[in-house]
């Protein structure tokens, strides 16, 4: 990764959001039921252990609960915890250690012996080979793709976040954002790690099932902030991140449509789900669609509600890696996108999988001029082709701005971690949002680069990039009354992000997820400070996001200017409300109570939004409506 100058920082974007306040509770904590263990200023929930109060070795600096004085002592949670999840940062001193504990019961001398410990320490001049985050002689982080133990700490005197949930079956630890390692309480393994420690010895060593929180003092200065705990209802749930509920319903948009060419059986015999990615307008006059399977079909149809017939545009099943393969259910078809004069000239532009080799493809192909329906099978032409170090991460929509020119959205490169750093390196293209122009060339490529991209003629950095710092947007698009660019952007471990794009903006992958630090890369000199969600929510919400388009019919008055976005683990729709000035979402509804796997949403030429699914039964595209 190379660094950068001063001029090329002044040349991004200056919307990047503060810090978030410390020890206050952000807009997505809120919403989705987190309580503050310590608000930066009182104690109120903190005693020693087997005390009434806490001592005068634990003092409130600059905001954080700080070990000050030799015995200070261990210091725990007024209120004891069953299943939870607790965020906190700490920062601990030159070779200093200490620890968080849960379910630690006051029937012993100690808290460890009742309640297991994730270190706080720190690593590099610490004298504990097992280093913070670790489960204390239970469970390690696993390790990378070069078989190195995953070690995401940063620095003595820097803030680190640590992430636990406790959950019976379900628990996690997390490191500024990287996942250490699951383990599943009392279960075998679990026996059999707790045998072979030093804590066999203790009958009631974590084996409560409840408990207090507790904070070690290890006898070395240290500092905890931004405390925060979640505790999980009966069923494992927390509340939803939502202001209210809409009650519409959904129902197949075209249920007589039959798609030509396609049977939901291969040759083989076994089951071939129809999937959709995209659905657009052709905007021709023709009132009809396009819509692509990421299997590699295009179809174009009328856009009636009883239409019955549907036309093979283009068949690509041979060019397009098969999403079914084994670890490729992010490849395929991935991306439609009609020139904004494609009466004039038929130009459809597609991205796709390489069936062999590991790229992502930008073509371009035109409709016969003998029939409005086909695609001239001479007329493919390649625009661009984009290396991938990985089958993941390929991001992959394409869509037609408003300015006329091709935006490419691009994932990370794939794997975990973003192990190429390409993130926050403007020399890669891979976790960016690109901007070409296909009506023109430039130094042998097949397209051209708009004069006013943000990274024109800045050495070190690719001209094609129009924004950057995202790890894998699933689904991106422009609202057709603003303009505005929206990306859904897939998160790692915890956090699922809503992104609003402007040019030169960094996104903050992969030193941040969402608005939460991630990983232990330093910061690359002059890039700009990132640019933070307009909306986030965390894992136990949902787990991948679908990113939607911004419905602009007045059909359903209820969601009109809203964004629609989904997830797509949980099957849940929202709307978000926008508010352009502060940069802020406003409000967020639930759009329908039923649980929906929405591979994606398509629009028409009137502003409807539709969302896509994967069917045995070719019923993939669904539209809203009034209960």
């Amino acid at each position: 990764m190379k660094y950068r100058t001063l001029a090329l920082m002044l040349a991004m974007a200056t919307t990047a959001s503060a810090e978030p306040a410390v020890n206050s509770l952000t807009e997505s904590d809120r919403r989705s039921g987190l309580d503050p263990l310590f608000d930066g200023d009182s104690r109120e929930h903190w005693r020693n252990y087997k005390k009434e109060s806490l001592s005068d070795g634990w003092q409130v600096i600059n905001g954080a609960i700080t070990r000050v004085a030799k015995g200070a002592g261990d210091i725990v949670t007024k209120k004891q915890y069953d299943a939870f999840e607790l965020s906190l940062e700490y920062q601990i001193s030159k070779a200093g250690n200490s620890g968080v504990m849960f379910h630690v019961q006051e029937n012993s001398n100690s808290p460890w012996h009742t309640g297991p410990e994730i270190q706080v320490q720190d690593n590099v001049d610490g004298h504990d080979p097992q280093k913070a985050g670790w489960l204390y002689q239970l469970y390690q982080p696993g390790r990378d793709q070069n078989g190195n133990v995953i070690d995401a700490t940063r620095p003595a005197g820097e803030w680190n976040q640590l992430y636990i949930r406790i959950n019976g079956n379900d628990c996690e630890v997390c490191m500024n954002g990287v996942r250490y390692y699951h383990f599943k309480l009392g279960d075998k393994n679990w026996e059999q790690k707790v045998s072979a420690s030093k804590f066999t010895k203790f009958e009631n060593f974590g084996s409560s099932g409840s408990g207090h929180i507790c904070l070690q003092d290890h006898g070395d200065k240290v500092a905890y902030r931004n405390i925060k705990v979640r505790e999980f209802n009966e069923d494992g749930s927390v509340p939803q991140p939502i202001d209210g509920k809409l009650d519409l319903s959904a129902n197949v948009a075209f249920p007589n449509l039959k798609w030509d060419e396609w049977e939901p059986v291969n040759d083989a015999g076994q089951l071939r789900a129809l999937r959709l990615m995209e659905l657009t307008p052709a905007r021709d006059g023709s009132n009809r669609l396009f819509a692509a399977s990421q299997y590699g079909a295009i179809w174009c149809f009328e856009n009636r509600e009883d239409v019955e017939e549907s036309h093979l545009v283009l068949d690509l099943r041979e060019q397009v890696k098969d999403w079914k393969n084994r670890g490729a259910n992010e490849q395929g078809l991935l991306g439609l996108a009609l020139h904004p004069e494609f009466k004039r000239n038929g130009h459809l532009f597609v991205y796709y999988s390489h069936p062999t080799e590991p790229k992502s493809v930008v073509a371009r192909y035109t409709i016969s001029k003998d029939n409005a329906h086909r695609v001239d099978p001479g007329s493919s032409k390649i625009i661009m082709e984009i290396d991938q170090p990985y089958q993941n991460h390929n991001g992959g929509v394409i869509e037609f701005g408003p300015d006329g020119y091709l935006y490419i959205a691009l994932g990370d490169g794939g794997f975990r971690n973003d192990p190429t750093a390409s993130g926050q390196d403007l020399d890669s293209l891979l976790g960016s949002i690109l901007r070409i122009d296909i009506d023109a060339t430039h130094d042998n490529h097949a397209y051209g680069i708009p004069a006013d991209n943000p990274f024109v003629n800045h050495k070190g950095a690719r001209p094609e990039i129009y924004a950057y710092g995202l790890r894998n947007p699933w689904r991106m698009a422009f609202d057709s009354q603003s303009g505005r660019l929206w990306v859904g952007d897939v998160g790692q471990e915890l956090w699922e992000e809503v992104n609003v794009i402007t040019k030169g903006g960094n996104y903050g992958w992969s030193t941040r997820e969402g608005s939460h630090p991630f990983g232990n890369r330093p910061t690359v000199e002059g890039l700009s400070d990132p640019i933070e969600p307009v909306f986030e929510y965390d894992h136990r919400i949902g787990k991948s996001i679908t990113g939607g388009r911004v419905y602009q019919s007045d059909r359903v008055g209820e969601l009109t200017g809203k964004y629609l976005y989904a997830d797509y683990v949980t099957g849940k729709i929202w709307a978000l409300s926008y508010d352009a000035d502060s940069g802020k979402a406003t409000r967020n509804e639930q759009v329908i109570p039923d649980s929906i796997p929405v591979v994606a949403f398509g629009e028409d030429q009137n502003g409807e939004v539709f969302y896509l699914t994967e069917s045995s039964r070719g019923q993939c595209i669904y539209r809203f409506n009034k209960q």
